[in-house]
């Protein structure tokens, strides 16, 4: 489960992906398999997966408990194995590191 906390001190790293609309269920097939990969990580806290409504972008929203952790899984083999498969189908994926500051929920 996803908790997005200003206390939990996860490290958030939140990538866009842009894709044409008739790729966007083949790469989200992938991410998926790359989700339950990651899942089995140490360090993983949770992976949300969100597609756009225009079949255009992708974006993944990654909570590890370090960086460094975070790092590792990115460089294990098994997970960038894949790697060709998406940059196929992708025509851009920006990742970036964030911290949360601030929430606000009902």
């Amino acid at each position: 489960m996803s908790i997005i906390t200003k206390e939990g001190g996860h490290v958030t790293q939140i990538t866009t992906v842009e894709t044409a609309p008739e790729h966007q269920e083949e790469l989200l097939r992938i991410l998926t398999e790359r989700a339950r990969f990651m899942a089995m990580q140490e360090g993983f806290v949770s992976i949300s997966l969100h597609r756009s409504l225009d079949g255009k972008k992708i974006v993944n929203y990654v909570q590890w408990t370090t960086r460094e952790l975070l790092e590792q899984a990115h460089h294990a083999p098994e997970f960038r194995d894949r790697w060709p498969e998406v940059s196929e189908l992708s025509e851009a994926a920006v990742p970036c590191l964030y911290e949360v500051v601030h929430t606000e929920s009902k």
